[in-house]
């Protein structure tokens, strides 16, 4: 594999050693039942990239490392996104953990010398997403929500189904559940879980759309 194809400085091209780096970090970071949770996201990322042709590493080392800051403390996480003059809105001073996504790219270009902007991307836009944002981003979204481990729901088993079948879909309903939850919880939402929700649907039916055209032409 090319150097220019994962962006990752020379001396740390070795992604088995990679791996391994990430994994002893995160034993320090993170409990264990949270690199369990990691390397389901890993997997489920690696397979969601294979159904539609993204690059396979990239979203392994996304899945891998978009947890890195999952346990840091309200205080760093909103002192690291003030130094990397992150954006800090209303809803994030109040619930400074959403930042963890965003903080968990600037860990793996700081920590581990990862430059990719799509594998920083979809670290980034895990929790969240981003109107949009591109199918790697997507399918880390989809597989920190979706992997096994999250339960086994009718919800969450249709949207399992989903995946592989209509990404632009699968985010849409993904974000749905999302929401839901939260609503559920009486929590503040992040405007931007909205902002994906809508851009994705809309995506989503225009996609639609046009293949029932296209099936009337026929």
């Amino acid at each position: 594999m090319k150097a220019e194809e994962l962006s990752i400085k020379p001396e740390k091209l070795d992604l088995v050693q990679l791996k391994e780096r990430v994994l002893k970090w995160l034993s320090v970071h993170v409990p264990t039942s949270r690199i369990r949770h990691i390397l389901r996201v890993e997997k489920m990322s690696e397979e969601l990239a294979s159904y539609y042709g993204i690059n396979q590493e990239k979203a392994k080392l996304a899945g891998l490392m978009h947890d890195l800051a999952k346990y840091f403390s309200p205080e760093s996480l909103l002192q690291i996104s003030k130094s990397e003059g992150l954006e800090i809105d209303s809803v994030l001073a109040v619930y400074p953990h959403l930042l963890h996504a965003d903080v968990s790219a600037v860990v793996a270009k700081k920590e581990f010398g990862i430059e990719d902007e799509e594998i920083l991307a979809a670290i980034a836009n895990h929790t969240l997403g981003c109107p949009g944002m591109n199918q790697l981003s997507c399918v880390v979204f989809l597989a920190d929500t979706l992997e096994p481990g999250r339960g086994k729901t009718p919800d969450l088993e249709d949207l399992r189904q989903l995946a592989p079948k209509n990404l632009y879909q699968a985010v849409w309903l993904t974000s749905d559940y999302t929401i839901k939850h939260l609503l559920g919880l009486h929590s503040l939402i992040h405007p931007r879980i909205l902002l994906t929700r809508n851009w994705f649907m809309e995506k989503a039916k225009k996609e639609l759309h046009e293949h029932k055209s296209k099936q009337t032409i026929n």
